[in-house]
């Protein structure tokens, strides 16, 4: 008994052993793979946008530049045109920004000044050596890395991710499901929750209506979108019934009367309703200032 005892304790230890073991692997797989080191591509540090996406704090990974992509920089900066200098100044200036972020590590990858195989190729060796990404916007080197299993950071990928659903002159169907922040807009939202308001919509509430988008604004909560009814969609107004229009039993319209000649107005008087009639039009600037401010605070509600 003291012997299978024996046995089922040291048998209950390795089965715990193997397991701790196995998690760790995992565990140390899964943080390697969410720190993978970040090559940057020439391209990249040029066109500049990387520096809002390392602000946002979304990069958790090490940025690597290496020194060959540093090399070329500079050599651009000296010998090219004056448009390609231009922009190889301005790639050199994101670096010095890059290493001054305190919400991402960036590091120059001391690898050499010249790279004899080409930038590319050597973005390439590096980010298979190291196990690393390659972060870039050259289609053609974005197709190689993907062709030989490297991970691919594509700044235009992510910015037609996140553009907008629809862009100002397209049109598509909309529910109207609540009123607006003013009595004559309605508000509706697309699938992806953006809001969408619609002028002159306030009397189709309830209802499925065809729109076309006119802008967007971004806000801290979000997309927001004003469109506008396509078509005569709105509903018919009855018209109103004056009693001119009202025949007698007779059949016979009643006499009109002579309206009097109106009279010119006193000088006093039409002073003051020119500013009575001005004050509205300096108003009409400050109420459509505080209208985005409006909106954005009805967008914070949903």
């Amino acid at each position: 008994m003291e012997l299978i005892f024996t046995l089922s304790l040291l048998a209950l230890i390795a089965a715990e052993t193997t397991f701790l073991t196995v998690m760790q692997t995992r565990k140390a797989k899964h943080s390697k793979k969410q720190h993978l080191p970040i090559f940057v591509d020439t391209s990249v540090l040029i066109d500049g946008r990387i520096m809002a996406i390392a602000e946002s704090g979304f990069i958790t990974s090490t940025l690597y530049i290496p020194r060959s992509v540093v090399g070329e920089l500079q050599f651009l900066a000296d010998n090219a045109d004056s448009e390609k200098r231009t922009r190889a100044r301005h790639g050199l200036d994101i670096i010095n920004e890059l290493q001054a972020l305190k919400s991402v590590k960036t590091e120059i990858f001391t690898d050499s000044t010249r790279a004899e195989e080409g930038v590319d190729n050597r973005l390439l060796k590096l980010a298979k050596e190291y196990n690393g990404a390659i972060c870039t916007i050259d289609f053609n080197l974005n197709k190689v890395a993907q062709v030989e299993g490297i991970t691919v950071l594509n700044v235009n990928d992510l910015a037609m991710n996140l553009r907008m659903a629809f862009l100002p002159g397209e049109k598509t169907k909309l529910e109207l499901t609540q009123k607006g922040n003013d009595q004559h807009q309605a508000v509706g939202h697309l699938a992806d929750s953006t809001m969408v308001v619609v002028e002159h919509a306030s009397q189709m509430l309830g209802k499925t209506v065809e729109i076309e988008f006119i802008r967007s604004l971004q806000t801290a909560a979000g997309k927001m979108m004003f469109a506008r009814i396509v078509g005569n969609q709105q509903p018919a107004k009855q018209p109103k019934v004056t009693p001119q229009a009202i025949r007698s039993p007779k059949g016979r319209q009643p006499e009109q009367r002579k309206e009097a000649a109106p009279r010119p107005p006193k000088e006093p008087q039409q002073a003051s309703q020119n500013a009575q009639t001005q004050r509205p039009k300096q108003n009409n600037n400050n109420r459509r200032r505080n209208n985005e401010d409006s909106l954005i605070e009805l967008a914070n509600k949903q």
